[in-house]
């Protein structure tokens, strides 16, 4: 007798403002590169998506080193948003991309004013096959006297109008932990025209080398990121599900699929993979991979469910 054929394995896909990923798993920007550079270590098919890194209108050669430093539980980084440029990316990075079927590509956008912010939305507007741009707000607005973008209410509101007035695509805005109320933020966001929102990003850090009494980064500050801020995150995120209406992407110190399943249940629809992919470049699709098996042994049917399904009573 022929057996019978196996039962379906749990549905993983998730819809991000009209964007349907295979699963919830995307790498998250400033950790993946151009997405290209991974493509021999890492199936990029297997992910939901993944962010290239920041991109600006100009090329930018970033910060000087050192630039990073690893913590008990983490990573500092001043990178400085190194990037080629967004006409660059086109040209040289975007072409290859699209030659890898079935990937997602999101396309992480800086600036330090909103004529920046504007003129990379526009110039890649020319690509093809980028799914949705992801804002960051995190940079100094020059123009405002150095304050973040994302941890004022005002220069967030107007720099989100800005991305939305020109972008053809959807708009996801990445926002600052920095802030008092992440909830505000992420309202602010929302009102101004964000189709979702992604946090958290790094948190402003520092160490100082006890022998030498110098900072352990050039930059003296930096991002601190990896397992050590994931209790923030996670509360972070469910601040900010239960304050807006459109989807949530959470990150902060991801590692396991465990770690995944916390974050959707606190609101999140899909996760965002950053430090883990510095000790292990094939984190993501191992995660991704351990998620469907933590899905079949909690017999979850799809995935999807997770999302805001936190137990308070």
């Amino acid at each position: 007798m022929t057996p019978p054929p196996a039962p379906p394995g749990p549905d993983l896909s998730v819809s991000l403002a009209g964007i349907k990923l295979k699963n919830p798993v995307i790498a998250a920007s400033g950790t993946f590169g151009y997405g290209v550079e991974f493509e021999d270590v890492v199936h990029l098919s297997k992910l939901g998506g993944f962010v290239v890194k920041g991109l600006s209108a100009e090329p930018m050669a970033g910060n000087p080193p050192p630039r990073l430093y690893e913590t008990a539980a983490g990573m500092l980084n001043a990178i400085g948003l190194q990037n080629i440029g967004a006409r660059a990316f086109l040209e040289e990075k975007l072409p290859k991309l699209r030659k890898i079927k079935n990937i997602v590509v999101f396309a992480n956008v800086f600036g330090y004013s909103r004529e920046d912010y504007e003129r990379t939305i526009e110039i890649l507007n020319e690509g093809e096959d980028i799914a949705a741009y992801e804002l960051n707000v995190s940079c100094p607005n020059t123009v405002s006297g150095g304050i973040q973008f994302g941890s004022d209410p005002r220069s967030l509101d107007e720099v989100v109008n800005t991305a939305k007035r020109v972008a053809r695509r959807p708009l996801i805005v990445k926002l600052s932990p920095n802030v008092t109320s992440i909830a505000q933020m992420a309202r602010v966001a929302e009102d101004a025209g964000a189709d979702a929102i992604s946090l958290v990003n790094t948190f402003v850090a520092m160490a100082i080398d006890p022998e030498t009494r110098k900072p352990r980064i050039a930059n003296v500050t930096a991002g601190l990121s990896g397992p050590a801020i994931k209790p923030i995150a996670l509360r972070m995120v469910y601040d900010a599900a239960k304050a807006v209406n459109i989807p949530v992407i959470g990150m902060g110190g991801i590692s396991t699929a465990a770690d995944i399943v916390e974050f959707m249940l606190a609101g999140a629809t899909a996760v965002q993979i950053g430090t883990a992919s510095y000790w292990d470049p094939v984190a993501t699709e191992k995660i991704a991979t351990e998620l469907e098996t933590w899905c079949m042994m909690h017999r979850i049917e799809r995935v999807s469910s997770l999302t805001g399904g936190i137990v308070l009573e």
